[in-house]
């Protein structure tokens, strides 16, 4: 969720927990908080996020918990105050807090949680400005940024032919964030970006007509609550079926909602991958009347590699979870001093099956229901996976395909 990110500077701890070294300072049993911050019509992305910790500490503790001890996963509220949930959780002794949804209250949770030395992983945060966000080493994200997705954007329209792209964008950070990226990727991808429009939710009028003027071979674009508007205002300009890409925040079943054909071979992504039928059919038995799986696997791979990271400290602290997250996701800190993680690697995709790499004098690589992690220096994912999306002629959306956006960190 990259709802506008307001970055306040807060008096976060010194250091870096990323990559300091850290002494053993844990209790002994391994706490894990979760901050559900969906209300209203979003509240139905809570019950997944839920349900994939619950299964995820399940499984932990019937592989023997953490040093023989259960691991505890806390009662959880729902609501927005991420900095009075983030309190609570500090005071009931969380050492890894997962969480928030929502990019636009993740900063009260952070500054918060950081400075009582507690780790966080969201599994949904995808506002590219917490990428720097002073958080000292606390923070991550098993979900992409915004921006991640921008080669893929690319991608789609040179294997459609482009040579040339336009970009309609809507105005505010997640337009202005993710059409700059794609400019980019476009350049790097040797595609010509003939012109960048802006518009406002409900005016893309004359942003359809300055793509239209520069006749692209495609137009990529990236809008959230004015794309339905966008996309009849790009029809309208001869611009429609499969001349478009649509970024995640457009990506939608408009039916009926738009004219006929409007997005006929029209494709665009969607971040994550599509749950395997085993891992679906484990989260309905946590939850029976489970209906959404959104941000499910983010948030068990986010539950499972806390505490992976734990058994590879022997200490449960959020320290020492922190200093450990890099390593067991299989990634590395660029341009930072430190290298690449030590030890010979051994891929694991479950809680058990890393911790016998650890007893095996392994270095686990933990890639799970979500796909490769690879933290980078900033707590980002390094690889990041997309659902791709193919319209027809009745507007609606199917999956045909999946690619995946790397980085090389930072």
């Amino acid at each position: 969720m990259a709802a506008t990110l307001a970055l306040a500077a807060c008096a976060g701890p010194t250091g870096n927990a990323r990559l300091d070294p850290a002494e053993a300072s844990g209790d002994g049993t391994l706490r894990i908080g979760l901050i559900l911050d969906n209300t209203g019509t979003q509240d139905f992305l809570n019950a997944p996020q839920l349900a994939a910790a619950k299964l995820a500490v399940k499984e932990i503790n019937a592989a023997g918990g953490h040093k023989g001890k259960p691991v505890e996963l806390l009662p959880s509220a729902v609501g927005t105050d991420t900095a009075a949930q983030a309190k609570d959780l500090v005071a009931a002794k969380a050492d890894v807090v997962i969480g928030p949804t929502d990019s636009s209250r993740a900063a009260g949770a952070i500054d918060v949680l950081a400075r009582a030395k507690v780790a966080i992983i969201s599994p949904a945060n995808t506002a590219p400005g917490l990428s720097t966000y002073k958080s000292g080493g606390y923070y991550f994200r098993t979900a992409a940024a915004d921006v991640a997705q921008a080669s893929i954007l690319v991608k789609l329209a040179k294997d459609g032919g482009a040579r040339t792209i336009a970009v309609v964008h809507e105005e505010g950070d997640y337009g202005k964030d993710v059409s700059v990226a794609v400019a980019a990727a476009a350049k790097a991808a040797g595609l010509g970006t003939a012109v960048d429009a802006e518009f406002k939710a409900g005016q893309a009028q004359q942003a359809a007509a300055a793509a239209k003027a520069a006749a692209p071979d495609a137009v990529v674009l990236v809008a959230r609550d004015g794309a339905q508007g966008a996309i009849a205002e790009l029809n309208n300009a001869g611009l429609a079926g499969n001349k478009l890409i649509l970024s995640d925040g457009a990506v939608n079943q408009y039916g009926a909602g738009l004219g006929s054909k409007a997005l006929d071979g029209a494709r665009g992504v969607l971040p994550g991958t599509f749950p395997s039928a085993h891992f679906q059919a484990e989260l309905v038995a946590v939850d029976p009347g489970l209906k959404d799986m959104a941000f499910a696997a983010e948030t068990y791979d986010a539950v499972n590699l806390a505490a992976v990271a734990a058994a590879a400290a022997e200490d449960d602290a959020g320290t020492s979870i922190a200093s450990k997250l890099l390593s067991v996701s299989g990634g590395t800190a660029a341009n930072s001093g430190a290298g690449a993680p030590s030890g010979e690697a051994a891929a694991c995709k479950s809680y058990r099956d890393c911790v016998s790499a650890l007893r095996a004098g392994k270095r686990p690589d933990y890639d799970g229901a979500s796909g490769p992690v690879n933290f980078d220096g900033n707590g980002d994912v390094t690889a990041a996976a997309y659902m791709v999306y193919s319209y027809g002629a009745d507007n609606t959306a199917t999956m045909t395909g999946s690619e995946t956006a790397r980085s090389t960190g930072s």
